[in-house]
């Protein structure tokens, strides 16, 4: 081998060396985008998966927030409807005027404040009294006790009294007015 043979030959070994360097600089290129690529579509994955989750979580304390109203309606319509007889007791002692007269104006007043309180909580907890008077009966709203008979046309079926008021709890119905109805016969 002589001189030229030398260069060519390490010319030929610089252009070996070049041309693997050039390849691989390509292969590592090529790796690293494939990694770029699976790495955008892990972090995808788990955008997605954490974004799925966490409207899971919403929707889990949204659930849970019915749950817990639904429950607290349940509890005051318990409550609610046990106290209901409170104040048909409240109704019928200051109905019977007669007695209620004869007692105390100081014990009197202290009584009226104190139903005034129960009717106005259980009022803002959305008890609301039915009371039907002076209307045509509704076989939905109204339970009639009884049938009276009527003098005209224009009362038939008509709400002559009420004998116990109905309530309804945040526009449910708890109990209907049992009242008296007129029945017109010719």
């Amino acid at each position: 081998m002589n001189h030229t043979d030398d260069q060519n030959g390490a010319s030929d070994g610089l252009l070996d060396d070049s041309v693997v360097a050039e390849e691989s600089a390509a292969e590592t290129i090529k790796k690293l985008r494939d990694r770029l690529k699976k790495a955008v579509a892990e972090k995808q994955e788990y955008l997605t998966g954490w974004q799925r989750a966490k409207a899971d979580l919403v929707n889990a304390r949204k659930r849970d927030e019915a749950d817990r109203l639904e429950f607290t309606r349940y509890a005051n319509e318990r409550l609610i409807d046990g106290l209901i007889p409170v104040l048909d007791s409240f109704s019928m002692a200051m109905g019977n005027k007669e007695a209620w007269e004869k007692a105390d104006k100081n014990w009197r007043t202290g009584v009226e404040y104190i139903f005034g309180q129960l009717k106005k909580a259980l009022n803002d907890a959305g008890l609301e009294e039915i009371d039907p008077s002076g209307m045509k009966f509704d076989a939905a709203r109204d339970e009639a006790a009884e049938y009276v008979p009527v003098d005209t046309a224009d009362k038939d079926h008509a709400i002559i009294s009420v004998i116990q008021k109905g309530y309804s709890l945040n526009g449910k119905p708890m109990r209907p007015p049992k009242v008296r109805v007129g029945e017109f016969k010719k």
